[in-house]
């Protein structure tokens, strides 16, 4: 049991992991009982990395080192318009690695989003294996938003191979939520589907037609910038800008107060999708003239949906796109599925229903469906699923600068994958001993303007007059959506040698050390993650005895106060020493819990009757 493939969703917000047991997906719940884990990475102040629950609860106090939608980064240059936006909300320093990529900074440590991405991933790994209970899990299908291209598909399986992650396969998240949704529906007709997936920071919109045995993705579109963190900011600008007319102070230029703020912005968001108004009420949020402010603003569905109606708007272009590409109206739909968390909003629900004249299809929980399919991919892979095929699309197109500047496509958007394609190109001058080739993919017309995957020199090619010589570049793209390039000279029958220099990502030197440092540092990783969790018990024991001994101290013996008061002073002292003994104290926690069981006598004493 222990080689079972996991599946994975690595969300921007939330992150989610699922497995297959008898014929059924079963998600798998954190350390905290949750059945999804924030995607959060922090440092303390102690140096320790914390993963999830734990990382986000210490944000507010902890801002500038407490990293969130770093999915948003992954392959992304520092000096894009859409990274320079999303660093206005971010409390964290995004920085340009050597190779241009965006990468985080916290203190003297430059972090890539894949390493971030594996932090999470290992986290999921391990609560798989607490799990399973058979080993460790070392293969993974993992799913990402399905217009990623090459760079963001390669990051994605860079973060799981520093997990110690053996990534099968990378699916489209749609596909995956489809694949959960149409499992089991063995017989029954053939339905042509729309996913619409709305998540922390991504969105996709796909076509698919169920088939006996068989998903076949149709066209696929979207926006990689576009998802929930762009509506909670949507909160944070209409709120600092609101109080910044009142008091004249903008939030978004404190650390402190920007998160205190972001996270204010989310909690009402959540709160408006069953509710019809709410308030946003932070206390002590900045000072002015020496004196304290607060920020005390009601929102209300309304405003929210006034605010974020573009957004929502901003969705519907793609989806007509998709179903442009698959030659299809409305009335061809099906079913709509909704994927993903921002997709609980009201305004999203109405507004994609009289977009596609439907009503989405209930029953599915939009925050662990696309784990759930990803698990069953793992069935399949793993021979446990029988009869059941997936055929997924390439999101963009795919090709070469040629002359001019220009984008010539090879691999059209849309076509299925896994494809070769193979074109021949020659020299442009007498003897010319390399062929350069530029490898894009993107929608745009001149190569500028599309994402550069790979620039690559074809060498070694015999002196020959220009026009004569016959290299046939091969483009493969596999299933995980990812490209690889082969050349060969027909002349001579040679393979011809072939440099490929990342446009981005990681080297391979890079993702050999951070894997080992992984793997180096899991157990150590694990003890202090123990370490953080055993410090909180204590914390909050500490602080609910304190208080339950002022309110109910009359009510104890000379001798059990004593000995309560001993226990909390043995286990703050513990607390406090610069080296944390573990061992030492789990036996104070212990003790305290024992004598603490005489305030709850004492509580049932002071009842009345």
């Amino acid at each position: 049991m222990g080689d079972r493939i996991i599946g994975i969703d690595l969300g921007t917000t939330n992150s989610c992991v699922a497995v297959l047991e008898d014929d059924e997906t079963r998600v798998i719940p954190n350390p905290e009982g949750s059945r999804t884990t924030p995607s959060v990475v922090a440092i303390s102040d102690k140096g320790e990395q914390l993963v999830g629950t734990l990382a986000k609860r210490q944000a507010i106090t902890n801002p500038a080192k407490t990293v969130y939608a770093a999915k948003r980064l992954i392959g992304r240059k520092f000096g894009d318009p859409e990274v320079e936006e999303l660093a206005r909300f971010l409390p964290y320093e995004i920085v340009a690695a050597d190779n241009g990529d965006a990468w985080i900074a916290i203190d003297d440590r430059r972090y890539s989003p894949s390493e971030i991405g594996a932090a999470v991933l290992g986290m999921l790994k391990e609560c798989a294996e607490d799990f399973v209970g058979d080993g460790e899990i070392t293969r993974a299908v993992i799913t990402v938003p399905a217009y990623f291209d090459d760079a963001q598909r390669q990051a994605t399986k860079d973060a799981g191979r520093i997990a110690g992650l053996e990534v099968e396969r990378i699916i489209n998240e749609p596909t995956a939520a489809t694949l959960a949704y149409g499992y089991g529906r063995e017989g029954k007709e053939d339905l042509t589907v729309a996913v619409y997936d709305l998540g922390g920071g991504t969105f996709d919109i796909s076509v698919l037609e169920l088939r006996e045995g068989a998903f076949e993705v149709l066209a696929t579109s979207g926006d990689t910038f576009l998802g929930g963190e762009d509506f909670d900011n949507a909160v944070v600008d209409w709120a600092a800008i609101t109080f910044k007319a009142e008091h004249g102070i903008d939030l978004r230029n404190d650390k402190l107060s920007k998160q205190r703020l972001k996270e204010a912005a989310e909690k009402a968001k959540h709160e408006l999708s069953w509710s019809l108004d709410t308030e946003i009420n932070l206390p002590f949020i900045a000072a002015k003239d020496g004196q304290p402010v607060h920020l005390e603003l009601q929102l209300t569905r309304n405003k929210l949906e006034e605010l974020t109606r573009a957004l929502v708007e901003r969705s519907l272009g793609p989806c007509k796109a998709a179903l442009d590409a698959a030659e299809l109206g409305v009335n061809d739909i099906d079913e709509l599925l909704l994927v993903g968390g921002q997709t609980r909003m009201p305004l999203v629900r109405e507004l994609v229903g009289e977009f596609f004249e439907r009503e989405p299809s209930a029953g599915l929980n939009p925050d662990e469906v696309v784990a759930s399919g990803a698990a069953i991919q793992g069935g399949i892979l793993g021979g446990e699923v029988k009869g059941v095929v997936l055929l997924d699309v390439v999101p963009l197109n795919i090709g070469v600068e040629t002359a001019g500047g220009l984008f010539t496509p090879l691999i059209p958007q849309g076509t299925t994958i896994p494809t070769t394609k193979s074109e021949v190109f020659s020299t442009s001058v007498d003897n010319q001993p390399v062929v350069p080739v530029h490898v894009l993919q993107g929608l745009r017309e001149l190569a500028d303007d599309n994402k550069s995957l790979a620039r690559l020199q074809l060498t070694d090619i015999p002196p020959a007059p220009r026009g004569v010589p016959q290299i046939k570049v091969t483009f493969d793209i596999n299933a995980d959506g990812i490209l690889s390039v082969a050349a060969e000279d027909l002349g001579s029958g040679k393979s011809a040698s072939m440099t490929v220099q990342p446009a981005s990502g990681l080297t391979e030197d890079q993702l050999e050390r951070l894997a080992e440092e992984a793997t180096s540092k899991r157990s150590e990783d694990i003890a202090r993650r123990e370490l953080v969790d055993l410090r909180n018990r204590a914390e909050t024991l500490i602080y609910t005895c304190e208080r339950s001994v002022e309110a109910f101290g009359d009510s104890l013996s000379a001798a059990d106060s004593q000995t309560i008061n001993q226990d909390i002073a043995r286990l703050r002292s513990l607390l406090a020493a610069a080296e944390v003994d573990a061992p030492a104290v789990r036996d104070a926690l212990a003790a305290l819990e024992s004598s603490s069981h005489q305030i709850y006598e004492a509580m049932l004493a002071d009842e009345p009757g």
